[in-house]
């Protein structure tokens, strides 16, 4: 089963970039985020948007 939410350090990961520039990215408001209590956890759906806009498609295609 995939996770829906993934730490940053996963997500830096899956990007395969540092844990760093996510958290960059996410101060850039170039990757969404969301906030359960005090964890940041950001969508994976948030992950896929973002090389689709890296790759200049539409993230609904």
């Amino acid at each position: 089963m995939t996770k829906l939410l993934v730490t940053p350090t996963e997500a830096a990961e899956i990007l395969a970039v540092s844990r760093s520039t996510v958290y960059e990215l996410l101060a850039a408001g170039a990757l969404e985020s969301v906030r359960i209590g005090r964890s940041r956890r950001i969508p994976r759906a948030a992950l896929d948007a973002y090389v689709a806009r890296l790759r200049g498609l539409d993230a609904a295609a």
